[in-house]
């Protein structure tokens, strides 16, 4: 509390304390706590809970189920490989009830490596009544990923499908065939994959799996297997780095970037009606303050009628002030024409005011240029126009149509130079920033800022 001044009330909240609030997930470690303890039930609550907080929170839980031959082991196995989790499936365990088989995965999934490395379930559960057994002694995967093809591509692809005697590893002559020639020497023909057994098993795949389904309905991911297997990895591992929603209280504090012309203005209008967020446009902010009395106005004012650049530190003071006003510190802001350079982003980072969205509207030169070069007003009725988008509808009017100087082809040139040339350094500090293709229509743009804003947050998978 030493960021507090005791002789002033009521007292404000430093932003400091919301941003590590939210950075660190301190809301959603209580909830995992407390969802933790109500179903294991401890004995002694206060050293599961010590014993709890030392298992890291990053590592992979997931079940990948599909039909037979659709390719569930070479990928569970892949994301192994790649990320030290422990692989899991049936060929591990020799219960053969639902209990059994439940007990089994729960044992192995409570020893140290599940528990520090994460974990994979190959195929399991297998129906639905392991499905809700599994959930009721607390096992409830972070990702369950299921694999889909048509059935007679799986019914084609068993015809090279080869196992190895040895380490049970199953590989395919075409698709997925060994490295090592000794271990090409100990493959065998999977008794299970001919014709008839290999229907049974469909069948009685498309009789369990929906019931399966239902039960992580809320974590499910349907991938579409038929295709070529690196980008069913990549699918797969795309679904492996996204988080639920969280119940935590969330503020939006977002940052757009982007060059001139790529529609940052137009999206935080319709961010801010929407969401009910303070919209803050730096430029037209600091004009606002150019034409009242404030100490920042005031300051400012010389450099203005010198047409000198306004110093970065007199900028920063004039959004830390707007972003600590009330209604944002309440609401939520959208800051948009600052920090456009590194320099102002260490500026903005001190004032303890963090964005926990950053979104970057990419567009290209060319796109720029068209947007704004083409822009006129009428002098006359001072009726803006587009020559390409909005063009007049008199010959009369096009000819007295004018072009601010800020749009100038040339100016737009410099600008979005400039732009780029300060991006990478600025996107080195926010290295969560998402980056959307603001070279479409207008909705589509705003339901990518919409995705970003709702949904928490990829994590990267170590």
């Amino acid at each position: 509390f030493k960021n507090m001044d005791a002789t002033k009330k009521p007292f404000l909240i430093p932003p400091e304390f919301l941003a590590y609030a939210e950075k660190h997930e301190i809301f959603g470690i209580y909830e995992r706590l407390l969802k933790n303890l109500i179903i294991t039930q401890p004995d002694d609550p206060l050293q599961a809970t010590i014993n709890w907080l030392k298992e890291p929170e990053d590592v992979l839980q997931v079940c990948v189920l599909g039909p037979p031959g659709v390719g569930k082991r070479t990928i569970s196995q892949d994301i192994c490989k790649a990320h030290g989790c422990i692989f899991i499936c049936r060929e591990d365990i020799s219960a053969l009830s639902d209990e059994g088989v439940v007990e089994a995965i729960q044992k192995r999934i409570s020893m140290d490596d599940c528990l520090m490395k994460g974990w994979i379930l190959d195929a399991l559960p297998e129906n639905r009544e392991q499905a809700l057994k599994m959930q009721a002694v607390g096992i409830y995967p972070k990702h369950v990923v299921l694999l889909e093809a048509p059935d007679r591509v799986l019914i084609e692809r068993v015809v090279g499908k080869r196992i190895d005697f040895l380490t049970h590893d199953v590989y395919h002559l075409t698709f997925n065939p060994p490295t090592k020639e000794d271990v090409m020497q100990r493959l065998v023909v999977d008794p299970e994959s001919a014709e008839d057994k290999m229907l049974a098993r469909i069948i009685k795949y498309h009789r369990t799996i929906d019931g399966i389904a239902n039960c992580y309905s809320d974590v499910l991911k349907n991938v579409n297997a038929d295709q070529p297997k690196d980008d069913v990895l990549s699918q797969t591992l795309v679904h492996l780095s996204t988080r639920q929603r969280s119940n935590a209280p969330f503020t939006p504090r977002v940052l757009f970037l982007g060059p001139p012309g790529s529609g940052k203005s137009l999206q935080a209008v319709m961010l801010a009606k929407k969401y009910n967020l303070v919209n803050i446009d730096c430029n037209e902010f600091i004009k606002q303050k150019l034409k009242d009395d404030s100490k920042f106005g005031e300051a400012m004012k010389p450099f203005e009628e010198r047409g000198v650049k306004i110093p970065d530190e007199l900028i920063v003071n004039v959004v830390q002030e707007r972003l600590g006003y009330l209604d944002a510190v309440k609401k939520g802001w959208i800051l948009h024409g600052f920090p456009t350079t590194r320099s102002q982003v260490d500026l903005l980072n001190k004032t303890g005011h963090e964005p926990n969205r950053v979104i970057v509207f990419d567009i290209s030169c060319d796109v720029a240029i068209e947007r704004l070069s083409l822009r006129t007003v009428d002098p006359v009725t001072g009726r803006r126009y587009h020559i390409l988008y909005n063009p007049p509808n008199s010959n009369t009017v096009k000819e007295r149509l004018k072009t601010h100087p800020n749009d100038e082809e040339s100016a737009v040139l410099k600008k979005y130079v400039d732009y780029r040339e300060s991006l990478d350094d600025v996107l080195e500090f926010y290295t969560s920033a998402n980056v959307i293709n603001a070279d479409q229509d207008v909705q589509s743009v705003f339901e990518c800022i919409e995705t970003i804003l709702v949904y928490p947050l990829p994590k990267m998978l170590k």
